[in-house]
């Protein structure tokens, strides 16, 4: 008996033995799966922003590729839209294949990701935006002018760079045929932009009509030569630049002039609003949804702009009882926008004070933050040649291999727009922790797939640097009542855009009502309100994303505190915010409500 009991329990060790090596295959198998699938995700995503980039090389001169200087973008015809719909499709097929439950980590936020944009992507072929491809906001025609300008992301270091432009400029010269071309066709279908945007359009063209060529944006280059160019060498580029800029550059920009005078603006459209393009109430909710990445119908983000704007003057109330001032708040936003204390005398001055407010928040972002981007940034003013249509500020990446920082830009063109008390609010917004922190960052994580790295949502990069400006108090700013209503400007701003975006291109307001609405409700000045207003009209959906962003991200912060009480960290949710770059709404917040239970 004691025999057989041993040997039934060596069979009974055995088969234990046995099923322990099979449950450990089975382990290993799924976790080979796991692997085998993730790794096909992260190949899928790479084949997918391999191919994009190579229908825009000039995207790839901002991600500093090497070898596509010297192209530009090819015009949008109806060969290259059926190209860009086929490859949506092709991977949208590839996609298909995987096998979603077996991802994990960042594969499995990066199928979630491309499965969301390739389909979104396909919805947005109903809508014939290439009827209308530029305006004063944007367009590759400003983005040519600051390549070409020495100033921007493309290089002039060697010989081969100046040529390279050189050849660049032919194929800018073939694509704006085809700018011409699609629309002469917007005009025929009634898809063409309201008077107000073809006025301010012109003269980005007509500033380029030199002649001299020394007076061209174009010859900055050749002012700026390395000091490592021969004399021979510097001739030859003279000579050759000077035929680029009189004989290939100017007669584009010439004609491209002389087709908005005479044929685009008298069939441009006195209405401003999508709503009046055919389908256009279906285009502005595409619009919307776009930007935001969320469900959100126009007359919610209405409302929802008129209840913030009401709470925000109540504040602005307030400062200016703080400031003693006697009046209503109309005559106290005459006063701010008038008295000249309030403004800066010159444009260095301007920079200056960025600049003195940049070394006091980054001495000071540690406080909130465990992570930072290893680029730093600089302050400069806006290009004189899109100063007058250009945004008050802006942000531009810095180069994802550390060859040049990111840029923080300031509009020096009307100081009125420029007040002191927007100094600190502003360069939270556009620089750190801002823009700045989120890009850069997103710019830096290591092993985030390439379409996620240089990619981005409107809704996530506003939503965060308008959440950002909300931290000013933690970080020790907004000390002083204007500068704590420089934040209230901002806000209100962001408040106001909900209101008149949506009342603009879904509830038929005039471009006057719009500017009426603003100056009612700010200090801003007129001409930075005609701006805003005129960007609104031609970038439908945009302005709403910040306001948007903000609440989400500010309802996930309550809800976070809310469920981790004093488990709660702030730099640890900045960075669950930060550390997987820029996510559509939904899916970050699935993502921080996964991270939250994961810490109770």
């Amino acid at each position: 008996m004691k025999a057989i009991s041993l040997t039934a329990a060596a069979i009974l060790v055995a088969l234990t033995g046995c099923q322990t090596t099979n449950n450990s295959m089975e382990v290993v198998a799924t976790q080979q799966q796991t692997i085998s699938q993730n790794q096909l995700v992260n190949d899928l995503s790479e084949q997918y922003f391999a191919e994009s980039l190579a229908m825009s090389p000039v995207y790839g001169t901002y991600l500093g590729k090497p070898n596509v200087n010297h192209k530009f973008n090819p015009p949008t015809t109806a060969e290259t839209l059926a190209q860009s719909k086929a490859l949506l499709q092709k991977y949208q097929a590839k996609l298909d294949q995987v096998d979603a439950s077996k991802l994990s980590g960042q594969a499995k936020l990066s199928y979630e990701i491309l499965k969301r944009d390739l389909a979104f992507s396909l919805q947005g072929f109903e809508f014939p935006s290439h009827l209308m491809p530029i305006n004063q906001m944007s367009g590759m025609h400003n983005i040519f002018a600051g390549f070409g300008s020495g100033q921007s992301a493309q290089p002039f270091n060697s010989v081969k760079d100046y040529q390279d432009f050189i050849q660049r400029a032919q194929g800018f010269v073939v694509w704006l045929e085809g700018v011409k071309a699609n629309m002469r066709q917007g005009i025929e279908a009634g898809v063409v932009l309201p008077k107000a945007l073809t006025k301010k359009l012109i003269p980005q063209f007509e500033s380029h009509v030199v002649s001299d060529a020394t007076q061209s944006v174009f010859w900055g280059p050749i002012q700026n030569f390395p000091e490592t160019f021969s004399d021979d060498e510097k001739e030859q580029l003279t000579t050759q630049y000077q035929d680029m800029v009189m004989n290939t550059l100017v007669p584009a920009y010439r004609d491209m002039s002389h087709f908005l005078n005479t044929e685009y603006l008298p069939n441009s459209r006195d209405s401003v609003g999508y709503s009046a393009l055919p389908n256009g109430k279906a285009w502005y909710e595409y619009q919307i949804a776009n930007h935001t990445t969320l469900d959100l119908n126009a007359e919610d983000i209405h409302q929802l702009g008129l209840e913030e704007v009401a709470r925000i003057r109540n504040e602005m109330e307030w400062v200016k009882e703080q400031m003693q001032f006697e009046g209503d708040l109309q005559a106290f936003f005459q006063f701010l926008r008038e008295d000249e204390q309030f403004y800066f005398n010159s444009a260095d001055e301007l920079i200056a004070a960025y600049e003195n407010v940049k070394q006091k928040i980054d001495a000071r972002v540690p406080q909130l933050f465990d992570i930072q981007p290893k680029a730093d940034y600089e302050v400069k003013l806006v290009e004189a040649y899109r100063a007058q249509s250009a945004a008050g500020a802006s942000y531009a990446a810095p180069a994802p291999d550390g060859s040049r920082p990111g840029v923080f830009y300031i509009n020096g063109h009307n100081l009125k727009a420029q007040p002191k008390f927007l100094v600190e609010t502003l360069s939270i917004h556009e620089a750190a922790p801002g823009h700045h922190f989120q890009i850069a960052l997103q710019q830096e994580v290591e092993g985030l797939p390439s379409f996620r790295k240089f990619g981005g949502y409107t809704v996530f990069a506003e939503g965060w640097a308008l959440y950002a400006e909300s931290l000013g108090k933690s970080l020790g700013l907004f000390t002083d009542p204007m500068m704590w209503y420089g934040r209230l400007v901002d806000e209100q701003l962001r408040a106001m855009r909900l209101v008149v975006d949506t009342g603009i291109h879904a509830k038929g307001w005039s471009r006057e009502q719009a500017i009426e609405f603003m100056l009612d409700n700010s200090s801003m000045a007129e001409s930075d309100v005609t701006a805003e207003v005129e960007r609104y009209i031609g970038w439908p959906g945009q302005a709403v994303s910040y306001k948007v962003g903000q609440f989400k991200i500010q309802e996930l912060r309550d809800y976070s505190e809310k469920a981790l009480g004093d488990k709660f960290d702030i730099k640890a949710f900045h960075s669950q915010i930060l550390i997987d770059g820029a996510l559509p709404m939904p899916i970050l917040e699935d993502k921080i409500k996964h991270w939250v239970h994961s810490q109770i």
